[in-house]
């Protein structure tokens, strides 16, 4: 079983329920009757029931049993209103800001997060990547303990040394572009619960570096220290060294050389890249060059999940989202 289906079945034994937003374009509408029919989750659309219900005629879609909310009409819209005013209160928000906003399927689809009306959001079809997270930022907010939204790929190797289908965990490749060491330290917390959620296994988190365990001095690598000094004060619990150079953190011969004494090195399955531009060379040169499966980008550090995807996705994309999403409420 691959990974991705690993995860819908697990979606399948928590029967959670998913927001989608961005319900007027028609992959949206197909991919929530392929979630009810898979029996994956529960399904709510946000927007304009008239044109949801004519685009799920159009495209030959059954929404038996999927509710479709009309922010503009919404008996819950006085009170999202009311509660958003009291969240950005600090901002000044007036009551027609809040209005508008909560009246955009966007912000009304966080809110429903937000009330445990719903598990998770879904969007991005048709939303900008920065319009998912800032409604997501504003209504939902980020996780206790958590001081940055970031991203995670899984990373599935189809053969790495004796192991068939090695999954990785490796993050920030896709939002945060230079992470101070506070923010470094979040992303590795973050995608260490991650990990435990949807690989299933003890998260081992390395702080990956061009140096290990001191072979080179520089302000780079000294905010990877930072940041993992930083971890090991606020998640005493967690399993985590560095910094390590890739080599030392997954493969146990070279661990041995450059790390003895490590309980991380050679060992580790979560990768912490120091910056946005390795994170991503980094996921992309092992996706093409070691054949590997990227499942992401996984959006984390939200305090309820809601994730964002690519405005090229296909159905089965959106619906591999939801159940991820889904899942990453624990």
């Amino acid at each position: 079983m691959s990974l991705v289906d690993s995860i819908k079945e697990k979606a399948k034994a928590k029967g959670r329920t998913v927001v989608l937003p961005d319900a007027t374009d028609p992959r949206a509408i197909k991919a929530a009757g392929k979630i009810v029919a898979e029996k994956m989750a529960k399904v709510i659309l946000v927007g304009d029931e008239k044109k949801i219900e004519a685009l799920a005629r159009e495209n030959g879609v059954a929404l038996n049993g999927v509710p479709v909310m009309n922010p503009e009409t919404s008996p819950d819209l006085k009170s999202f209103v009311e509660e958003f005013m009291e969240i950005r209160k600090a901002k000044g928000i007036t009551e027609a800001e809040a209005r508008k906003a909560m009246s955009t399927p966007l912000f009304f689809g966080a809110m429903l997060v937000r009330r445990d009306k719903a598990d998770a959001s879904v969007a991005g079809s048709i939303s900008t990547t920065g319009d998912v997270l800032r409604a997501a930022i504003q209504v939902i907010g980020l996780k206790p303990g958590i001081n940055t939204v970031s991203s995670c790929f899984l990373m599935t190797i189809p053969r790495f040394r004796d192991i068939q289908n090695k999954v990785f965990v490796f993050a920030d490749c896709a939002v945060v572009p230079q992470p101070t060491a506070e923010q470094l330290a979040s992303i590795a917390a973050s995608s260490a619960e991650t990990c435990k959620f949807l690989v299933g296994e003890e998260p081992r988190v390395a702080m990956l570096s061009f140096s290990t365990k001191g072979s080179a001095k520089h302000a780079d690598v000294d905010k990877v220290l930072a940041a993992m000094e930083i971890l090991k004060k606020d998640h005493p619990k967690l399993q985590v060294d560095g910094e390590f150079q890739l080599d030392a953190a997954i493969i146990p011969e070279v661990a041995r050389s450059k790390a003895p004494g490590s309980a991380i090195a050679g060992t580790a399955n979560v990768l912490i890249f120091p910056d946005l531009d390795s994170g991503n060379i980094g996921y992309k040169l092992t996706q093409r060059l070691a054949g590997a499966t990227a499942t992401g980008p996984v959006i984390q550090g939200l305090d309820k999940p809601a994730n964002d995807l690519s405005r090229g996705c296909s159905v089965d994309d959106i619906v591999d989202v939801a159940a991820i999403a889904t899942l990453l409420r624990g």
